[in-house]
Formats: structure tokens, C-alpha cells, sequence
């Protein structure tokens, strides 16, 4: 693990790791700038993300690639009606001593795929939001801690398709960032039909590993920020919740729900984080403007007149930016 005389040093090397990982993810991962952006922010922020989206947008070949580029452990789950909260953080089974050995599952590992979440019943999607909060299990009264960096990269169908469970907006809010995929250009899909159908074989650097993540995510903590900046994010948080002093009028008229202080949090991490990556050692109100709409986008919701009008979340999140 190398050590840095300043945090500005440590700001630059991040900037520069980014730089590098986002050159290696390109290789597998053909255009979803943004997304790509998301998820590295997250992690470096020590948050989790959702990506939601259609099947076949390559969410499960991109986890893939971050956790080779990363050099982190990796398991995938795949969410079924049928999946119990055992088959995601483990069990005890009775030894031939006659005693209780804790079989570890599969969430004991840097990165996890949930893969489309909102297929599973509540109470298996409660035993990894645990995990994900806590980042520790407990089994049979023992706490057992998760590897650190841990990190939970879910993926879920849209709501409207037959046979998923909506998450909760409680479960919701402990993901930092709610990403939406969308189709890629005709350019693009030329592009990845042709990687993908050819015979060719690529060999991924290793950019950083796991000391060396948890040793940017203390840096992220440290990144200093104006009053008036954090004022900003705050204030942005606040205006969402209807029925408040600093509500707006369109909020009162179109949400029934508001983001509570975890979105202030991520707001301020968020930003700093993507102040690193651009290069600069603290963040401004545009850095808070980068990550708002992933932010804010699944903890605030629309009444029946929003929807009636047609009205987006996302039009609601650019009018209060």
C-alpha cells in the first residue's frame, strides 16, 4: 500500500487510478459513460448502487469487470421467489463433532451482484439491506464481519414487468445511487456485436486493490468542503419534502415523499468524490449538481397528479437544480 506526504498527492492519485480504471472497464464496456461513473463513485464513496434497466444491457458483464480491474473477491446472487435469506448470508450446520459451524454464503465477498432484486420476497431482500448497512451478519447470535471493501451492486428489472416485489422505500434509501441504463446508440451496439461475436480474448489490468480502495474512501472523508457548498446540498435535500418551510410549491403540489438527511450525506460524499475524479481537491455547487438526480431519484415520490400529468422524477430533480 503506498502512502502519500498530503491529501492533495492522494487527491491526484485517485484522479489519476480513475483515469486508468475507466481506460480498462472501456475494453469490456462499450459507451454507459455515465453509469460507469456511478458505480466507480459509489465505491469510492463506500456507498452501494441499484441499476435499473432492461435485461440485457450488460449490468452483470460491468460488475464483472470492475471487480477484475479492482482486484477484489466477487459472487454473484441471483434473486428468485424461491431464495431464503440462508442462501445469501449463510448457515449453521451441525458438525460431525457435534458442534455448530457457521458455513459462510455468498455475501462474504468485496463485490456482490444482486442480481435483479426485486425478485425476491421482502424478507430475503431484508437479510442483504442488513448486510449492506451494518456490513456485518449475524447468525445464530454471532456477528461476523463482511470483507472490507464491501460493496452491493443490485440490479432490477422495471417495475411494470410480471413477478417482481417493489423494494421498499426504507430499502430503497440504502443505496447512494439509483442508476437507470437505457439502450445503447446504433454505434455502440455495432461495436459491442462485434466484440462480442469475435474470437478474441482480453487480458484486464489489475488497477488497485482492496487496502487500496479503504485507504481512498478514508481520503473522500477527509476532502474539505465549504460552508456553502454543504449549505447547498442540505438545502437541496430539504426542498424535496413536502409540507416544509423550504419546500417549493411545485414539491408540495407533486410529491407525497420527501428525501430524508441520508440523501444530505450522500450529497456531500458524492460530491467530493467526483470532485477527486475531475481533478479537483475541493467540491463546488456543480459537483453536488453531478450526482444529485442518481441521488434523489428513488427517495422521493410522486403523487397520483404528478403522474397524471405526465410529470417525470427526474423533470421534478432538473427543476429544483
Amino acid at each position: 500500500m503506498k502512502t502519500y506526504a498530503t491529501d492533495v498527492e492522494a487527491v491526484d492519485a485517485l484522479n489519476d487510478s480513475y483515469k486508468q480504471i475507466r481506460e480498462e472497464i472501456a475494453k469490456v464496456i462499450v459507451g454507459q459513460d455515465e453509469v460507469v461513473k456511478s458505480v466507480l463513485i459509489s465505491i469510492f464513496s463506500n456507498g452501494h448502487c441499484l441499476l435499473v434497466g432492461v435485461p440485457g444491457l450488460a449490468k452483470t458483464l460491468l460488475v464483472q469487470t470492475v471487480a477484475a480491474v479492482l482486484d477484489l473477491s466477487y459472487n454473484r446472487i441471483q434473486f428468485t421467489p424461491d431464495l431464503m435469506p440462508s442462501d445469501i448470508i449463510g448457515s449453521e450446520i451441525l458438525g460431525e463433532d457435534r458442534t455448530f459451524k457457521f458455513i459462510k454464503g455468498p455475501v462474504f465477498s468485496n463485490i456482490i451482484l444482486a442480481d435483479e432484486i426485486n425478485r425476491t420476497p421482502p424478507k430475503t431482500q431484508a437479510a442483504l439491506l442488513e448486510a449492506m448497512q451494518e456490513k456485518i451478519v449475524t447468525v445464530g447470535g454471532k456477528t461476523h464481519k463482511l470483507p472490507q471493501p464491501f460493496f452491493v451492486l443490485a440490479t432490477q428489472n422495471p417495475i411494470e414487468q410480471e413477478g417482481t416485489y417493489p423494494l421498499p422505500e426504507a430499502q430503497l434509501d440504502r443505496f447512494m445511487f439509483n442508476v437507470l441504463l437505457t439502450y445503447p446508440s446504433f454505434e455502440q451496439e455495432l461495436q459491442v456485436v462485434k466484440n462480442t461475436t469475435a474470437n478474441r480474448t482480453l487480458d484486464l489490468k489489475k488497477i488497485l486493490n482492496a487496502s487500496e480502495i479503504s485507504a481512498f474512501q478514508q481520503l473522500i472523508r477527509n476532502i474539505p468542503i465549504t460552508d456553502h457548498v454543504l449549505q447547498y446540498a442540505v438545502s437541496l435535500a430539504a426542498k424535496t419534502r413536502p409540507g416544509t418551510a423550504t419546500a417549493t410549491d411545485e414539491v408540495n403540489k407533486f410529491l407525497s415523499w420527501g428525501a430524508g438527511p441520508r440523501a444530505s450525506q450522500f450529497l456531500v460524499l458524492g460530491a467530493k468524490c467526483h470532485a477527486a475524479i475531475t481533478g479537483k481537491y475541493s467540491p463546488d455547487i456543480e459537483d453536488v449538481q453531478a450526482v444529485a438526480e442518481s441521488i434523489l431519484r428513488h427517495r422521493i415520490v410522486r403523487n397520483y397528479k404528478a403522474e397524471a400529468e405526465g410529470l417525470s422524477t427526474e423533470k421534478l430533480i432538473s427543476n429544483l437544480l
